[in-house]
């Protein structure tokens, strides 16, 4: 027995998962980006919530999410105006340079998925 979900439905349950720190934008997007990866795949996705909590994560903006990734101890992320180096990955210039360069890391190890407020990052 099946039960096909929307992006709604789909959205609304990431949000209700306690353990999962989803906005309701972060979850639409990521509804959005399951839908289409069934369509150009051509494969159906069966919906696992624990499972998608584990594989994909939020984050307010790229900086927040290289501070996490990279490094051990939290760190102010403002701070990162500059250079950010973590883990022998380093970033310099300009906000909107290092934001460049923190987006073509996670591309290309991963996935990256843009929305307005934040992104959503895959597991890698």
């Amino acid at each position: 027995m099946k039960k096909t979900l929307s992006k709604y439905d789909i959205a609304n349950e990431l949000v209700q998962d306690e353990y999962a720190n989803f906005s309701y934008a972060g979850a639409l997007a990521l509804a959005e980006y399951l839908e289409d990866y069934e369509e150009s795949t051509g494969e159906e996705i069966e919906f696992d919530r624990v499972a998608i909590r584990c594989d994909f994560s939020e984050y307010s903006r790229l900086e927040d999410w290289a501070v996490d990734y990279f490094s051990d101890s939290k760190q102010a992320s403002d701070a990162m105006g500059i250079e950010l180096d973590m883990d022998g990955e380093t970033w310099t210039g300009d906000d909107e340079e290092i934001q460049d360069d923190i987006r073509s890391y996670i591309q290309d190890n991963g996935q990256l998925i843009e929305f307005e407020g934040g992104i959503i990052v895959s597991s890698f």
